[in-house]
């Protein structure tokens, strides 16, 4: 016995008896579906980068790792998908996994929005430190700037705060500097700014 690929009924015949279409229309079906369902999932894996660099969370790296995780696991899914699809073969236990994924980046993206646009600027703290070292890794488009800092949380040694080209190219090592971080509105601590000690 097998599942329709459009609506998940059980079938002993060609035609589902419960959606009415064929093997070959329910493939069909299925795989448009996929694809505007990997369409927003894209839209979604594309705004998380740009969102995460407007208002970036302290931990950047680790929330990228997290991301690209998800992001290579939507697209491993979608193309088992695709494939099994094609041969019709069940696909019950990987659909649900895809239709899982899909609200994640969108989700990810609308949480680091709103914790850096709802926060108030008065809520921003100020930490003395100084610049230990920058590194630049180019990227297709906008590529990733980090200045790393002593860090003055007790649990880490080091902070990589990600900058704009402006701020990489205006800071230079042993440069003493105010770094501002702002709690969240959602809880999430995201890096305001990076100051001349002076200012």
């Amino acid at each position: 016995m097998t599942r329709c690929l459009d609506c998940g009924s059980e079938r002993n015949t060609d035609q589902c008896p419960v959606c009415g279409l064929t093997s070959a229309a329910a493939e069909l079906v299925f795989r448009r579906r996929l694809i505007r369902q990997m369409a927003v999932f894209l839209a979604g894996s594309l705004l998380f980068p740009y969102i995460s660099q407007i208002y970036p969370p302290l931990d950047i790296d680790a929330m990228l790792v997290f991301f690209g995780l998800i992001f290579f696991l939507g697209l491993v899914l979608a193309i088992l998908l695709e494939s099994r699809a094609r041969a019709r073969k069940e696909i019950e236990i990987l659909r649900h996994l895809f239709t899982g994924l899909i609200p994640i980046p969108l989700i990810l993206s609308a949480a680091l929005f709103l914790n850096g646009k709802l926060d108030s600027p008065s809520k921003v703290m100020y930490h003395p430190t100084a610049v230990v070292s920058r590194y630049q890794m180019k990227g297709v488009i906008r590529g990733t700037r980090r200045l790393l800092v002593p860090s003055w949380r007790p649990d880490r040694r080091l902070e990589r705060l990600a900058v704009d080209p402006d701020d990489f190219d205006r800071f230079h090592d042993g440069d003493k500097i105010n770094v501002g971080v702002a709690p969240g509105a959602l809880g999430i601590p995201w890096f305001y700014g990076v100051y001349r000690r002076s200012e």
